[in-house]
């Protein structure tokens, strides 16, 4: 059975880690390249960077954060935020990066997934979505531009787009619940449990999470392969290796 991964998320604004609730009310949480050193002593598996303001500013991802963070950390980074093409793709890569994450660019070019496949494997490329609950449609949809408070806003059927990133050759989906994310309300159980009927990729969970039972609850129900934090950690309030110890307690695969 492979290991399940618990991976710090830094959501990075202005050179600087933020901290909110469902996309909104960001506070300061400290620098990127501090709190990766922090996260891989206590034992991240990996670690993600995402350029939060990088799309809706129309400006390339941080190439010099992803450089300082692979120059000081050893597990692997997956890095995302305004990334357009196969270039900036290429360049985050020769930066540090392991794997590249790729939402709003996807939803409007499905051929970049395609694209950057064919040119760093399916392993190399993350489809993000950012999943929104419509209980009038009893539908779920994924997001651009890390909202869904703009009545303009693009989205799709969040699981005939999950499987359509995997069709075009993602090797790995980031699922965020928006609904859930930063409340400590737990993840939103039912949205994987849906997702795990329409592929076959890991699934990596972020949104949500409030306290240790709420991972635990993740990988006893759900077949998904990493759990992301982020408010918990940043505000010191659980250690990675908090999770993993009551994880291995539970009974759950993880490394060490």
């Amino acid at each position: 059975m492979l290991a399940k991964r618990i991976i710090p998320c830094l959501g990075v604004a202005n050179g600087r880690v933020q901290n909110g609730v469902q996309f909104r009310d960001m506070v300061d949480a400290g620098d990127p390249v501090e709190c990766a050193e922090r996260y891989e002593i206590q034992g991240a598996d990996e670690l993600v960077l995402l350029d939060i303001t990088a799309t809706t500013e129309a400006r390339k991802t941080f190439t010099d954060i992803v450089l300082n963070a692979s120059d000081k950390v050893f597990m692997p980074l997956t890095v995302g935020g305004g990334i357009t093409s196969v270039e900036d793709m290429t360049q985050l890569m020769k930066a540090g990066a392991d794997k590249v994450s790729i939402n709003t660019a996807a939803l409007s070019n499905p051929s970049l997934i395609t694209e950057g496949a064919k040119k760093f494997g399916n392993q190399g490329i993350v489809v993000c979505l950012d999943v929104k609950y419509n209980p009038f449609e009893k539908m779920w949809y994924a997001y651009g531009h890390g909202t869904s408070n703009d009545p303009g806003a693009q989205c799709k059927n969040a699981l005939e787009w999950a499987k359509e990133a995997v069709d075009r050759g993602a090797g790995e989906l980031l699922v965020t619940s928006i609904d859930r994310h930063g409340t400590g309300l737990g993840f939103d159980i039912e949205l994987y449990q849906a997702l795990a009927e329409v592929v076959d990729v890991p699934v990596t969970a972020f949104g949500g999470a409030g306290n240790i039972q709420h991972f635990v609850d993740l990988f006893t129900k759900i077949n998904v392969t990493g759990a992301l934090a982020s408010a918990l950690l940043h505000n010191k309030v659980l250690t990675i290796k908090d999770i993993k110890k009551a994880l291995h307690a539970a009974g759950i695969v993880v490394r060490q």
